[in-house]
């Protein structure tokens, strides 16, 4: 999807950054297996108030207790890279896409269904 766009200006420095602090994070809070696959680091054991939702995506880093079926993985691959395209400029666009997941775009882009925000 993100491939045959060209990113923000500087979205690489933001994409290592962000992957960078998801990396530290992760290591210092997970109590559970660490994996990488496909291009995603997979933190699981995370206490639940460190990430929003199911999990949370910074950089290249996965963050979640325990949620990481084929599909989340699917969906949250779509977020890395969205990180990659859009860099530290994500976390604001996302903001301001609002906290609906079915009205915000980007979680439109990675898959309301893989997502686990709707029922097929």
């Amino acid at each position: 999807m993100y491939a045959d766009r060209r990113p923000l200006p500087f979205a690489r420095l933001g994409y290592i950054y962000a992957t960078a602090v998801g990396f530290v994070w992760g290591s210092i809070m997970s109590t559970g297996k660490v994996e990488y696959r496909n291009g995603l680091w997979i933190f699981r054991g995370m206490p639940r108030w460190a990430f929003g939702r199911g999990g949370s995506c910074v950089g290249s880093c996965y963050l979640t207790d325990h949620n990481v079926t084929p599909a989340i993985v699917r969906h949250e691959l779509v977020h890395r890279d969205q990180w990659r395209h859009y860099g530290l400029a994500l976390p604001l666009l996302y903001f301001l896409a609002g906290r609906d997941p079915l009205k915000n775009r980007f979680e439109i882009e990675a898959g309301l269904h893989d997502g686990g925000y709707l029922r097929r």
